[in-house]
């Protein structure tokens, strides 16, 4: 069963995938984005203070773009030992009291969801499956745990229509 979340409570602990970009205005300044590298980089010597949701978070992009110019086999590497490392370190330090946001503008039509086995994959053209499972690959096949972030209040949207703006993941283990 697909679980959503209609809160912004998500902002302040965990793990996120994020595509929406009025839900990414309400989180940060577009300025206080970082870099895939900054974030790497930022991961050597964590900051106390993080630079979105009131320094709740951060935010980074270009996860795409590293992942589109990795062949198949090194881009589930990537995503499985340094993207991963990244992460664990993050919620290491804080403690699971601050989130890690990824910035991924096309995330809606590179993510899917299989129903039956409720597991997510990422599009990806030089993988020769063309897809990434990225449930596998960064939330060690957790999959159960992931929530939808929904850009609406209203319970009754489509959970795979407009308002689906992310996805959210607790903690990573």
């Amino acid at each position: 069963m697909v679980k959503t979340r209609f809160n912004h409570g998500w902002s302040r602990r965990g793990f996120c995938m994020l595509w929406d970009p009025d839900t990414l205005s309400e989180l940060v300044d577009p300025h206080k984005v970082i870099s895939i590298r900054e974030l790497f980089a930022m991961s050597e010597a964590w900051p106390d203070e993080l630079p979105a949701a009131n320094g709740d978070a951060v935010v980074a992009a270009g996860v795409e773009g590293m992942l589109d110019i990795l062949n198949g086999p090194d881009a589930e590497q990537w995503l499985l030992t340094d993207l991963r490392r990244v992460i664990m370190s993050f919620q290491e330090f804080y403690d699971s009291s601050a989130c890690l946001v990824l910035w991924m503008p096309s995330g809606r039509n590179r993510i899917s969801m299989r129903g039956a086995s409720e597991q997510y994959f990422y599009k990806h053209t030089h993988s020769p499956t063309k897809e990434l499972h990225i449930g596998r690959l960064l939330w060690s096949g957790a999959e159960s745990e992931i929530e939808r972030i929904m850009n609406s209040q209203d319970k009754g949207v489509d959970y795979d229509g407009k308002h689906w703006a992310g996805l959210y993941h607790p903690r990573i283990s």
